[in-house]
């Protein structure tokens, strides 16, 4: 299959891409990928360190006000369009997927105007605006959480959940010990991580609680955010930090650490939760509230309902109702192992062969 896949700005559009594409290659080595990303994006790091090919085009986003440089805005897409339909008439993909992020608007039009097979995959349980309206003229539609199913034409939808999930199932088989890191192998773990740039609130909260976390039957891993260590350490100065606590600045090979966490905190976002409900981790999630559409909190509900998470919205969250959440849970293995199972029962463990199926789906439409 020669595939052409577009989607930027942030790893929530990206992981999701490079999980699919891992396991189109594992089925079909002869695979041919032209990514297409924005000049701007974190695809310019983690593309091509998968070893794939990055091509990129220059786009931005409309202001939701009226402003002056949505006719930037208007001009950068329509350019975008022009270059993207000659990078699909000089690749010839079979079929071309979005990912979402702004670009993946200019390739995916580009791609349908030219007749070639397209999907989008939507990751959050509210529509982004860019899948919103490329829902108009792609062919296949896949989401990740059914909530999103009536925001789309629903003769084009089916629900796949997140290719993330695959990719992480299948790394359970873990030989990690926390020993490696300074921590017991033999004491439930709490982990507390705020997304790669970390999260004021959360940290802070962290800080708060440290003293009290010295005191627990179990121990904590700390992820601060890169940007955000040297603030933290100076913030634990002159506050004690226990050999059952370790603060670090980001946590290297998360699908590896994951299956021996037994409560995760963490951010709602569309990767995170592919990950531990393919796994089934516990979660006290905290929501971005700097997100479109507040669709994080969405993203928690759908587990909240199902008994698979606890929330925290970041208005409500200080260093106590912190520990009153996890304490609740790392004390309790009957509710964390009840959690476990609920949070498998939301996961999508065939996640990405049922996405490669409907791009196989949409190719064959087309040959007809």
């Amino acid at each position: 299959m020669r595939l052409m896949v577009s989607g930027g700005g942030t790893g929530g559009h990206i992981y999701p891409a490079l999980a699919l594409i891992e396991r189109l290659k594992e089925l079909d080595p002869s695979t041919e990928v032209l990514y297409v990303g924005t000049t701007r994006g974190l695809e310019n790091q983690i593309v091509p360190a998968a070893g794939l090919k990055l091509v990129t085009l220059r786009t931005q986003g409309f202001k939701r006000s009226l402003s002056l440089a949505n006719f930037k805005t208007l001009y950068l897409f329509l350019k975008s369009v022009h270059q993207a339909k000659k990078l699909v008439k000089d690749f010839k993909p079979d079929v071309v997927l979005g990912t979402g992020g702004y670009v993946s608007g200019a390739v995916l039009y580009a791609a349908a105007r030219l007749h070639v097979p397209t999907v989008i995959h939507e990751q959050n349980s509210v529509v982004g605006i860019t899948n919103k309206f490329l829902s108009r003229y792609v062919d296949e539609i896949a989401i990740a959480f059914a909530a999103a199913k009536s925001q789309f034409p629903a003769e084009k939808v089916t629900v796949v959940g997140n290719p993330r999930a695959q990719q992480v199932a299948s790394q359970t088989k873990t030989t990690f010990k926390w020993s490696e890191i300074g921590l017991k192998d033999d004491v439930p773990t709490l982990m507390i991580f705020g997304g790669s740039q970390g999260a004021p609130k959360i940290n802070q909260s962290v800080i708060e609680a440290i003293p009290t976390f010295n005191q627990r039957p179990y121990q904590v891993i700390f992820a601060t955010g890169q940007k955000r260590y040297e603030d933290v350490k100076k913030a634990l100065a002159k506050v004690e930090v226990g050999k059952n606590v370790k603060v670090v600045p980001y946590i290297e090979e998360m699908p590896q650490k994951l299956p021996k966490v037994a409560v995760l905190v963490s951010r709602a976002g569309a990767t995170t939760i592919a990950e531990i409900t393919a796994i089934g981790v516990p979660t006290v999630m905290i929501p971005s509230p700097y997100v479109t559409a507040n669709h994080q909190v969405k993203n928690a509900q759908a587990l909240v309902d199902k008994g698979a998470a606890r929330m925290i919205l970041e208005n409500d969250l200080s260093g106590k109702t912190l520990l009153t959440a996890v304490d609740d849970l790392m004390t309790n293995q009957a509710l964390r192992d009840k959690m476990a199972t609920n949070s498998k029962k939301i996961g999508h463990p065939t996640a990405a062969d049922d996405l490669i199926a409907i791009l196989k789906k949409a190719q064959a439409d087309h040959q007809k």
